[in-house]
């Protein structure tokens, strides 16, 4: 019996769902999303919750079955409250900026690195040495941050670069005489 699974998703008020068949469809004021649930689980949408059971009980099923149910959950949570990832940029002169649909920034490089924003993010720069990535799929803001990211990773002798918020970078130790 899947532990995750089993757990009924509540639907926050202003959040409506919809079951067509095996895809569920869930509207929010952040947006709209369907998941097509494996053929394997059968799902019921009833009195504000939406609950998964599985058909049989096997191994693959009891996996799918958990990954199905937090699949939903965070679309659920993706069209009500939405996700947010922030990120701080560390180093001399290394800073960013929003410009149109273009995320700038200058990370010691020759030229300044443009980013282009992709549909459904939102990006905001509050202060040039801080990043607030959002939007209501977890996965492209998660995949929008590690892009972002992985322009100048942070390194491990002085720990410039952009690193997530409240992540600890390793430092090693520099050169002795």
């Amino acid at each position: 019996m899947s532990r995750v699974g089993k757990n009924p998703i509540a639907v926050p008020a202003g959040v409506e769902v919809t079951l067509a068949g095996n895809v569920v469809s869930i509207a929010g004021k952040l947006g709209k999303s369907q998941y097509a649930v494996p053929e394997v689980l059968s799902v019921e949408v009833a009195n504000g919750k939406i609950a998964l059971t599985p058909k049989e009980k096997t191994t693959e099923i009891r996996r799918a079955w958990g990954t199905a149910r937090n699949n939903i959950d965070n679309i659920v949570t993706g069209v009500s409250k939405g996700f947010t990832v922030n990120m701080e940029i560390q180093g001399v002169g290394y800073r960013a900026a929003v410009e149109g649909k273009d995320l700038v920034l200058q990370l010691g490089f020759s030229h300044p690195v443009r980013f282009p924003v992709p549909e459904g993010i939102t990006v905001k720069c509050e202060k040039p040495t801080a990043i607030s990535v959002s939007g209501a799929d977890k996965q492209r803001v998660g995949q929008t941050a590690a892009e972002i990211r992985n322009y100048r990773r942070p390194e491990p002798y002085k720990g410039k670069g952009i690193r997530y918020e409240g992540e600890r970078v390793l430092l090693k130790e520099g050169k002795k005489k």
